[in-house]
């Protein structure tokens, strides 16, 4: 019980709060676990054992299960509240060049959140960004702006007053 609890905590406390720095270059976004210990967390990728049925596992992979299955339920709700929806009446949220942002892949591990700067915007006829080029770690890559995350950026020139 011990190991899943850490394991979920490493997830939850892996989570992308705002980018680190205001570099084009910098890929990293500030996480809680920059707090806890003075850089990202990470977590070493397991076999997917969700296919497999609970009574063919070890109890080891029991507990990665159970992991695999909290992140895939957390990281799906967490990844939809950085998501703003507007209503049809309402302008879509507008992307701009070098802002960081999380892309969706349900194909990654536990504790890992693939990250890309916007590179170029390609709009449509009708003045929308819809699909954008990514700078990632990897490489450049086209995804469509639905697919995409943007993290919350403190503004610096505005305050607040309530």
């Amino acid at each position: 019980m011990e190991t899943l609890l850490v394991q979920i905590e490493c997830c939850l406390n892996s989570r992308p709060l705002t980018p680190l720095s205001d570099d084009s270059a910098d890929l990293e976004p500030l996480t809680p676990g920059h707090f806890l210990i003075g850089s990202a967390l990470k977590a070493v990728p397991d076999t997917n054992f969700e296919a497999i049925p609970y009574n063919r596992l070890t109890r080891w992979q029991q507990t990665q299960r159970a992991v695999q299955e909290i992140w895939n339920r957390w990281h799906r709700e967490y990844l939809a509240t950085l998501q703003p929806r507007t209503k049809w009446c309402n302008p879509p949220v507008t992307i701009e060049k070098n802002r960081l942002v999380v892309i969706m892949d349900e194909n990654f591990p536990p504790a890992r959140w693939p990250t890309g700067r916007v590179h170029e915007l390609h709009p449509g006829p009708d003045g929308i960004v819809r699909v954008v080029t990514l700078q990632t770690s990897r490489g450049f890559i086209t995804r469509p702006v639905a697919k995409l995350c943007l993290l919350p950026v403190a503004s610096s020139g505005t305050e607040d007053s309530e």
